[in-house]
């Protein structure tokens, strides 16, 4: 028979707080998402507004928005620069609310702005020749105008003119023709046999018209046929070539075997099934090599590939010629910083009344407290971690990849007091531009892999010297994965044939067989 009875039961659980879960969401949205969440609450939230100008009211930001990488030139700098101002800065350091990376603060009570203390940096392009990139982007044309532009000189009829449209508005970003004419055809029929005979005829028209155009090779639908229109087009001499009309018909009977002999540059294979000689075939390999297997590509939209930095790593002008002593300054991107603020007059509306119509708006207000202090921490953390970063890859930033040292989420954690996967979504689509190039936050942190002095090299840096080690091997006898392993053991590195050829996939380098000069 069962009894009842009372017990006491101890557990524990995290509970997350709504201003703890817009923390934490903030922290691993990209830049654009960023933009795009900041630009949807300002559509919703009456409280919050944008602050276009100046303003001398008390700002919510980033103090240090171009902060040294080492603590005593901080230190230094501002008690150089201003001793009362360092004063002043070392009492308003105290009162801040500090924060853990897990969004445990307090909302503040006061409405206030932030996102003007990051100044962006002036180059020494004059204004009036300035041009953004995300500008240049828009302006490039794509491989549709470029092929539309073509299309308004020929002489069609009305069907084929809409046929060929059709084609051209069809093709993917490497200038291929996914689906079939019979498919396109018995899809715009609607299931009536004569309607699609006649659409097909158009569209045969349309993509012979297509396929003379420039790109050479735009509209093939396979491999093979993008390498034998370019192969053709060089033959009836539309472009200037220097390879002999033998070599170039023999590429072309290349091209009519299967893709994969090609690829492995099966000579011997290919040398029986196309009637020529060995001899011949390596030229025809050659110039086929020469051609372009996709080509749309210098059409292809590169606004998609600008990458907007969230830090800017400089190099202080004192250590520009001694890199013994290399000081760099890291700085977040004042324009990837969102100027916001509450909006005074409404503000001043709901203070001081009750009832449960101003209790809902006083709530829209907290949460646009929350928000503005929410972005302020995510944007602190980030420069915090990219601070960091730099400090312990100093080397890289002076001496390139070889440098880089092993780097793991933990130390950084560690060293700022916050938790690993704080710092996962920090170096998660952030980005950093330094004088060596732009990098995700992520691309500093590598595995080590251990060495014969009992230290440990970064993957990086192994990567880097195997990209070193096949750029000045022979090419009559390409370096094996074997041969690139032991070369790395030369060097005090363990590294096993399996992890080279890891690496070597990684950086898209050929194995050895397909590395050899015919």
């Amino acid at each position: 028979r069962m009894k009842q009875g009372l017990s006491l039961r101890v557990s524990q659980h995290l509970a997350l707080t709504p201003q703890l879960q817009q923390s934490i969401r903030l922290l691993q949205l990209s830049t654009l998402e960023l933009q795009q969440e900041v630009e949807q609450l300002l559509d919703e939230n009456p409280f919050l507004e944008r602050q276009e100008e100046e303003s001398p009211r008390e700002e919510f930001g980033v103090v240090q928005a171009d902060t040294p990488v080492h603590q005593d030139d901080r230190e230094s700098e501002a008690l150089h620069d201003n001793p009362e101002t360092a004063e002043a800065a070392g009492d308003a350091a105290s009162d801040d609310l500090p924060w853990d990376g897990e969004g445990s603060v307090e909302s503040v009570s006061d409405d206030t702005e932030w996102g003007n203390d990051a100044q962006a940096r002036s180059n020494n392009i004059d204004n009036s020749s300035e041009r953004d990139a995300t500008e240049l982007a828009r302006q490039q044309e794509s491989l549709q105008d470029h092929l539309h532009g073509q299309a308004l000189g020929l002489r069609t009829t009305e069907m084929e003119r809409a046929a060929l449209r059709y084609l051209i508005e069809s093709l993917n970003q490497d200038g291929y023709l996914d689906e079939s004419l019979q498919d396109i055809a018995l899809g715009l029929s609607g299931g009536d046999v004569h309607a699609q005979e006649a659409l097909e005829h158009h569209f045969t028209v349309a993509l012979h018209l297509l396929q003379q155009m420039d790109p050479v090779g735009v509209g093939a639908r396979k491999l093979s046929e993008c390498l034998s229109l370019q192969l053709r087009s060089l033959l009836q001499g539309t472009k200037t070539s220097a390879t002999d009309p033998e070599t170039l018909h023999s590429a072309l009977r290349i091209c009519a075997q299967p893709m994969d002999l090609l690829a492995k540059r099966d000579v011997r294979r290919l040398a029986a099934l196309t009637g020529d000689t060995e001899a011949l075939v390596k030229a025809a390999i050659a110039a086929i090599g020469r051609l372009e297997p996709k080509p749309g590509r210098r059409f292809i939209d590169v606004e998609r590939n600008v990458i907007v930095p969230d830090v800017i790593v400089t190099r202080t002008a004192a250590s520009a010629k001694n890199n013994a002593q290399a000081r760099f300054t890291v700085q977040i991107n004042a324009e990837v910083m969102p100027k916001l603020r509450i909006h005074d007059v409404y503000a001043s509306l709901v203070k001081g009344n009750k009832g449960d119509k101003h209790m809902a708006l006083q709530q829209r207000l907290q949460e646009a407290r929350w928000f503005i202090k929410n972005i302020q921490q995510r944007f602190d953390t980030i420069l915090r971690v990219s601070t960091a970063i730099v400090e312990r890859q100093k080397n890289f930033f002076v001496h390139g990849e070889l440098a880089m040292r092993p780097l793991v989420l933990r130390e950084i954690a560690d060293e700022l007091g916050l938790h690993e996967s704080t710092i996962s979504r920090v170096t998660t689509a952030k980005y950093m531009a330094t004088p060596v190039g732009s990098f995700e936050l992520k691309y500093f942190f590598g595995s080590g892999l251990g060495t014969e002095t009992g230290g440990s090299a970064s993957s990086t840096a192994v990567r880097a010297l195997i990209k070193q080690f096949v750029a000045n091997e022979n090419p009559d006898k390409p370096l094996s994965d074997n041969q690139i392993s032991d070369m790395l053991k030369e060097q005090g590195i363990a590294c096993a044939r399996r992890t080279v050829a890891k690496y070597r996939d990684a950086l898209r380098i050929a194995p050895a067989s397909l590395r050899k000069t015919l």
